[in-house]
């Protein structure tokens, strides 16, 4: 493995495992040194630069966690594609990154080759057919977000694995069976707990144990977080990933495996629900058309509905057009204030329109049409906030539901590959909150995805788009994304982890690349401002701080610093070369082939 890129923090927490994880395999007996247990290479940058991007010009991957990105990257090394970097990076991220993502869960594929076709697959969970709108109900009344998170209530049908296998067969090169070798070796002999890790289980202690298998693997006899480094494996999932590596992802869904979800679900000792075999049996990942758009001289794609992710990526771009943001640059209030503009604009029509699109008819040719994002352009003022901002009414409008009160989102993860041929993948893949619904099946935790879902079906007493309903895919912030040059090249590829914040980040990252000159490694150190409502939060302790006051000053009454779960990871091209890029607030690393 070649570690030629860490963040900060990737490297310090590198240098923790390699050596606690080394003392213990010495000192345990039996004890069988795993993949995360051998020291960390020297870090060599490459000459000339000072970011820590790594560069490539074969293959690389971007991911939050090293260990994944390695498993992509020798995916690569053995000929295989960009899709299948992404899917072995996703499998080894359910077990070393088990607090965001995984088989347990879902999420979104954006894939594009280097004649710049784009295909897409949502592989998003779904609500078990016997959801109703009052899923969420408890007394007559809506559960709050930390009553419906635990439990089966917040369960949906996994999707990860049936989204592999689409992908696979599309763009996929090497055997399926591969692709899991990584993810089973670090699952069998061992992988050391990170600061991440470790702060994500103290810090949720009343999911992360809820089951006894979660509880088991992750604390001591103490009831504490094992230690940082200490060496964790998990053969229930090494079990699990060798048997769909043999058998295909059907396995997944049907047999012994399927009857553990459904019973795990319904007898949960919170909410339990009802899911069934059959439940898991009819899922089914789609592929989706791209949501394409132009933003200045660029062609960018992302993931459509059920995802918000496109329409509100292009549509706050497209509204940001007509301004100089490159004469303004990053070290201006007024820039953050026409971004925060945009923002509210743009989130409005999501929080109104974006839903399951085979339940819902979504507007999506109307949100991104140039001459409505103009309209609502011109809506922004570059002296003064708008006192409130409301969703516009786009063509292709059918019926005027009622927009949806703000629903919590959470975790996620995301990460990109390049491969020998030009082709890339953006894939963000989720549990939703840490740890999901805290429930374990197979040694993999079980999404809480059904929260992202609006818990009170109604607001003023109208329908909302996003209402649960029986087989229903609940809206997504996720956003993989992949932009086009000039040249119609693969300029871009970047997407984010963070809930609602998602949309926020790759704005924030695709302004610093296209409008301020910055590499990818500098536009995702910018910060971050997210602004979904009438509120504005600034990301706390940075430069935006310092703005507050001028930004309250042109009418964001409600601006305040906050902190947010903020997580991305990009690969650019420069040249003929690829250079990757990790956020340096978390423990993500660019791995070259």
């Amino acid at each position: 493995m070649t570690l030629r890129s860490l963040s900060p923090l990737a490297t310090a927490s590198l240098a923790v495992i390699s050596t606690l994880a080394l003392t213990a395999c010495q000192t345990m007996p039996g004890a069988t040194p795993g993949t995360a247990t051998t020291p960390a290479p020297a870090l060599a940058l490459t000459p000339g630069r000072t970011d820590g991007a790594d560069v490539g010009r074969q293959g690389l991957v971007s991911a939050a966690d090293p260990r994944a990105a390695d498993a992509g990257a020798q995916m690569l090394r053995q000929g295989g594609s960009a899709t299948d970097a992404a899917l072995a990076t996703m499998l080894a991220l359910t077990v070393v990154e088990p607090q965001s993502s995984g088989i347990g869960g879902g999420g979104f594929l954006i894939m594009a080759d280097a004649a710049g076709q784009v295909d897409t697959v949502d592989g998003r969970e779904k609500a078990p057919a016997a959801a109703t709108p009052q899923w969420f109900f408890k007394d007559g009344q809506a559960m709050a977000f930390p009553q419906a998170r635990p439990g089966g209530r917040s369960v949906g049908v996994p999707g990860s694995l049936r989204l592999a296998a689409l992908a696979h067969a599309q763009h996929g090169k090497l055997a399926w069976h591969m692709l899991f070798a990584p993810a089973i070796k670090l699952a069998r002999d061992g992988f050391a707990i990170t600061p991440r890790l470790y702060h994500a289980l103290a810090d949720n202690p009343d999911i992360a144990g809820l089951d006894p298998a979660g509880k088991a693997l992750f604390y001591g006899a103490d009831g504490q977080p094992l230690p940082v480094g200490t060496i964790v494996r998990n053969p229930a999932l090494a079990d699990t990933l060798e048997a769909v590596a043999l058998h295909g992802a059907d396995w997944f869904y049907s047999g012994s495996n399927a009857q553990a979800i459904a019973t795990k679900v319904g007898t949960a000792p919170v909410n339990p629900a009802p899911m069934t075999t059959a439940d898991l049996a009819a899922f089914k990942a789609v592929a989706r058309p791209p949501v394409c758009g132009r933003y200045r001289q660029y062609r960018i794609c992302s993931m459509g509905p059920p995802s918000s992710g496109a329409t509100t990526v292009l549509a706050t771009l497209g509204q940001l057009e007509r301004f100089d943001l490159s004469a303004l640059g990053p070290d201006s209030p007024l820039a953050w204030h026409l971004l925060a503009e945009s923002e509210r604009l743009a989130y409005a029509d999501r929080d109104q329109y974006l839903a399951d699109p085979d339940f819902v008819k979504v507007p999506v040719a109307g949100l991104v049409d140039p001459a409505y994002l103009a309209q609502r352009s011109q809506l922004i003022s570059a002296q003064t906030a708008l006192p409130h901002v409301s969703a516009g009414i786009p063509a292709g409008v059918t019926a005027r539901l009622a927009p949806a009160k703000p629903q919590p989102e959470f975790g996620t993860s995301h990460f990109v590959t390049v491969d020998r041929w030009g082709n890339a993948a953006s894939y963000t893949s989720t549990v939703e909150s840490a740890f999901g619904s805290g429930l374990m099946a197979g040694g993999y935790f079980l999404n809480n995805e059904l929260t992202d879902f609006n818990l009170d079906p109604l607001r003023d007493g109208q329908p909302t788009a996003n209402r649960v309903e029986g087989g229903k895919r609940p809206r997504s912030s996720m956003s993989p994304t992949v932009v086009f040059g000039p040249d119609g090249q693969i300029r871009l590829v970047v997407g984010a982890a963070g809930g609602a914040t998602i949309p926020a980040q790759v704005i924030r990252a695709l302004i610093g690349v296209l409008d301020w000159h910055l590499t990818a490694q500098q536009a995702l150190a910018l910060p971050v401002l997210f602004a979904p409502g009438d509120r504005v939060c600034v990301e706390q302790g940075t430069r935006l701080e310092a703005m507050i006051p001028t930004l309250v000053a042109m009418g964001h009454a409600q601006t305040q610093a906050c902190k947010m779960p903020l997580k991305a990871n990009a690969i650019e091209r420069v040249g003929n070369r690829w250079q990757g890029a990790a956020d340096p607030r978390s423990e993500g690393a660019a791995i070259a082939q």
